[in-house]
């Protein structure tokens, strides 16, 4: 049976059930997560029981949709994505059990900011990502994939270089947002913005490039 989940997506979900367990355990019921600073008091704040459900919450979404795509991909299609979609889900999968880890440690009183430290990894991973899409050659087997093709040498290139162009500036953000130290909540909020507009950019430049090349 054809599936995009594999064993080790299935550990990286084990392992973020572990560390909520584990937040639960150890971190009091009535603590709230400061999530922004306004001077010297938090203006955000993010209760333990709501916040230490959602990384696992989220986990189970992506594991479904990822089963699912891999469902419906026919034999071809899914040997010609498999590449891709395996590393991405795998990136997405480690970003939300190290947050969740971020979190834990937050928790119990660590002074190792590791939600900068996951925004950090994640940061240079999409740079190095836009990179490769920016510079990617034209193959079968390479460059992005979608449920259309884009028929024209010019548009190919067109595509790869602003979605490229779209995950280092990405990147770079998400660096920048860890050096000002913005909070929780803005690193977590772009974390999601990080991995949804280049997407986006990548869904809406290929449909125009359909679009012009018929």
């Amino acid at each position: 049976m054809r599936s995009l989940v594999t064993r080790f997506h299935l550990l990286l979900l084990a392992v973020t059930v572990a560390i909520t367990g584990v937040g639960y355990y150890r971190i009091p019921a009535d603590f709230a997560f400061a999530a922004h600073w306004a001077g010297n008091s938090p203006d955000w704040i993010w209760p333990r029981d709501t916040t230490l459900i959602v990384a696992p919450m989220v986990q189970i979404v992506l594991l479904a949709a990822f089963f699912l795509i891999g469902r419906l991909l026919t034999k071809n299609h899914y040997a010609k994505v498999q590449h891709i979609f395996d590393p991405s889900l795998t990136l997405l999968m480690a970003v939300v059990a190290s947050t969740q880890l971020g979190l834990l440690l937050t928790g119990i009183g660590s002074d190792l900011d590791f939600v900068r430290f996951t925004g950090l990894w994640f940061g240079v991973a999409l740079l190095v990502l836009g990179i490769v899409l920016f510079e990617a050659e034209r193959h079968t087997y390479a460059g992005l994939r979608m449920p259309w093709p884009i028929r024209s040498e010019r548009g190919w290139r067109i595509v790869h270089r602003l979605t490229g162009l779209a995950f280092g500036l990405a990147g770079v953000a998400l660096g920048v947002l860890v050096w000002l130290d913005v909070g929780n909540g803005l690193l977590v909020t772009a974390f999601c913005a990080a991995v949804f507009v280049p997407v986006a950019i990548a869904g809406l430049s290929t449909l125009f490039s359909r679009a012009r090349s018929a």
